[in-house]
């Protein structure tokens, strides 16, 4: 079993993200990519103690990299949107901007 600070690495703190997060009330997480729906509502509400409505995951290919001659790939990394239930409070993750 992962804990929980594995499969949600960090939050997505963008301008998209945060600006989801004031209208809609969703939340924008990077997390594992072996992480299920059901194990990231779990977590989410686990560590911020709200209840989650939903989960919509995506994921996205790691891109080639030069530098001169040489090339690499950046990983391969998978984004959460989280929407919270109707009523729940946001966690301030991003209030010091």
């Amino acid at each position: 079993m992962k804990t929980v600070y594995t499969l949600i690495r960090r939050p997505i703190i963008t301008e998209k993200g945060l600006g989801v997060k004031e209208t809609e009330g969703t939340l924008v997480f990077d997390v594992a990519c072996e992480a299920t729906k059901t194990q990231v509502k779990e977590a989410v509400e686990a560590l911020f103690k709200v209840k989650v409505a939903a989960v919509r995951t995506a994921n996205f290919a790691g891109k080639e990299r030069r530098r001169g001659r040489y090339a690499g790939f950046r990983p391969d990394w998978k984004k959460a949107y989280v929407k919270l239930k109707t009523g729940e409070k946001l966690p301030e993750y991003a209030s010091n901007l």
